[in-house]
């Protein structure tokens, strides 16, 4: 099942390169979630959570932000994929990531 939401990314970090011979290529997307409850209790507040979408090349659309990216982040619309997993838990998959329209009131704040 996919699901659309807008959230807080508060960092965007590229890799490349090769480790024993084998290439790697990411983007990593640090995105602010709900804490979720666990086994040992209850919680509340968010967290940051890593979430890979694409290869090294997707950090250049973002890398104008280098030296504006603001402290709180930037607002972000996302689309995840949600599947059921192991123990009743859910596992959220990072399909696609926009920069969200500035509002007006936004752009002033």
């Amino acid at each position: 099942m996919q699901m659309n939401s807008q959230v807080t990314c508060i960092g965007i970090k590229e890799s490349q390169g090769s480790m024993e011979g084998k290439a790697f290529s990411s983007t990593k997307f640090h995105l602010v979630v709900d804490i979720a409850d666990n086994t040992a209790g209850r919680s509340l507040g968010k967290e940051s959570r890593p979430f890979t979408f694409g290869d090294a090349s997707e950090f250049k659309k973002w890398e104008h932000l280098k030296n504006s990216f603001p402290p709180a982040g930037i607002l972000v619309n996302c689309i995840f994929d949600v599947v059921a997993a192991a123990d009743g838990k859910t596992k959220l998959t990072l399909l696609d990531v926009k920069p969200a329209a500035q509002t007006p009131q936004s752009k002033a704040a």
